[in-house]
């Protein structure tokens, strides 16, 4: 099996509660939404970037698509990582690719929690689940109403248990509304560890402090609540 991949590379999460572990990343390519404040790209590139030295920003060009076997060869390379951050574009895009993958490290997915059928197949795979929620303000696409149902199904499949952690992390901006928050919290928390409270990054479409801090209190009530903004934006790590 063969996708095309944008970029392995080794470096550190961050986001969310494990910001600051050594992580090797593979980024895959394509997303099925189209969020506003979104700056990656997920065209199909011709050459995925492999950083075989970590920490260089050196990168040798491999012609894409790329076969399993070479993939995971490339993520087992790298040393003493924590896990291997499965980010995008929509990694359950290629939920069958993934499924396949044999490295020696936890699989940490990174997904807009949208295709529950593909989580179904990875559910035993991913040992962490690092999942959006995209709001009403972020979102375009088809009706709202049934994006959440799907997403509320791919949290149930994803849900976290003894043997796998899943956290909900939801980006807010100046229009994100409380109560969306508090609806979607609420349908959510049986099945996450915690909520991270994503600041965007971009400023203008940034969030007023105080809004962030009274969320974050209203949400205590009910469960463990973070605010951590992208961290790695901030020192300009890959």
């Amino acid at each position: 099996m063969q996708v095309p991949i944008s970029e392995i590379f080794c470096s550190v999460q961050g986001e969310g509660p494990h910001v600051g572990v050594r992580q090797a990343f593979v980024r895959f390519v394509g997303c099925n939404l189209n969020c506003s404040y979104c700056d990656t790209n997920v065209e199909r590139p011709a050459f995925c970037n492999f950083e075989k030295v970590p920490g260089t920003n050196e990168f040798q060009e491999l012609p894409n698509p790329l076969d399993v076997e070479t993939v995971s060869e490339l993520l087992n390379s790298y040393e003493n990582v924590h896990s291997i951050s499965l980010t995008g574009g929509e990694p359950l895009l290629e939920a069958d690719f993934i499924a396949e993958m044999d490295v020696s490290r936890p699989l940490y997915l990174e997904s807009n929690m949208t295709l529950p059928d593909m989580a179904k197949k990875i559910s035993d795979k991913v040992s962490y689940v690092s999942g959006d929620v995209k709001l009403i303000d972020e979102f375009e696409g088809e009706d709202f109403e049934s994006h959440l149902e799907r997403t509320f199904e791919c949290f149930r499949t994803l849900r976290n248990t003894k043997d796998r952690e899943c956290f909900c992390k939801l980006v807010i901006t100046k229009n994100t509304a409380v109560d969306d928050i508090l609806n979607i919290v609420d349908s959510i928390s049986g099945y996450v560890s915690c909520v991270v409270l994503q600041p965007v990054t971009q400023k203008h479409f940034a969030p007023e402090i105080n809004f962030m801090l009274k969320l974050q209190n209203d949400l205590l009530d009910s469960i463990d609540t973070l605010i951590i903004p992208q961290t790695h934006k901030m020192w300009g790590c890959l």
